[in-house]
């Protein structure tokens, strides 16, 4: 098996790409080992360094401490990965991850735009956007995965996903991130 690897605007996180399906339950972010049972999330957060593991339909991004380098843990988080599914596994995670249901209209369409036009672009660096609150003509969001701390990611939120509400959504005045 060939885990690719790709770069992200986040200098600390890294996406790896195992060719295989990685969450079947949609976007799961994990920040400490005690929130999962699961073996490899486990393992990898146990990697000296490791802060964030990030599980996308089909990557993996994991955030890293700044003081460690990626050429001292890269080859380490491959193996763990490799191992994995080698063991025979067809998807890392497949929990039912509670949707909210009871939003109003202008919630719905916020999370539509997120969901259509926002969420593919984020994933694509190896990240998440997820909707967490709309109050007083304020969006809040939480940027996960690559996207959590990436320098670039306050720019993406103003110029793009802020703009981008504003435009289809008069009663959307700002964007802001949790």
């Amino acid at each position: 098996m060939f885990i690719q690897t790709e770069v992200t605007p986040n200098p600390n996180s890294l996406k790896f790409l195992p060719g295989k399906i990685v969450s079947k339950s949609g976007p799961y972010e994990i920040t400490k080992k005690e929130d999962i049972q699961n073996d490899l999330v486990r393992n990898l957060l146990a990697v000296n360094g490791v802060e964030v593991i990030f599980l996308g339909e089909d990557f993996i991004s994991i955030n890293k401490n700044e003081l460690i380098k990626w050429d001292d843990i890269k080859h380490i988080v491959i193996s763990l990965i490799n191992d994995f599914y080698s063991d025979g596994k067809e998807f890392v995670i497949d929990e039912n991850i509670e949707k909210e249901n009871n939003l109003g209209e202008i919630e719905k369409k916020i999370i539509k735009i997120l969901d259509q036009k926002i969420r593919p672009a984020v994933a694509r660096d190896g990240g998440d956007i997820k909707f967490k609150e709309f109050k007083d003509g304020v969006v809040k969001v939480q940027l996960q995965g690559s996207c959590s701390g990436c320098p670039s990611s306050t720019m993406t939120l103003k110029q793009g996903v802020q703009n981008l509400l504003c435009h289809y959504l008069p009663e959307v005045k700002e964007v802001v991130a949790i």
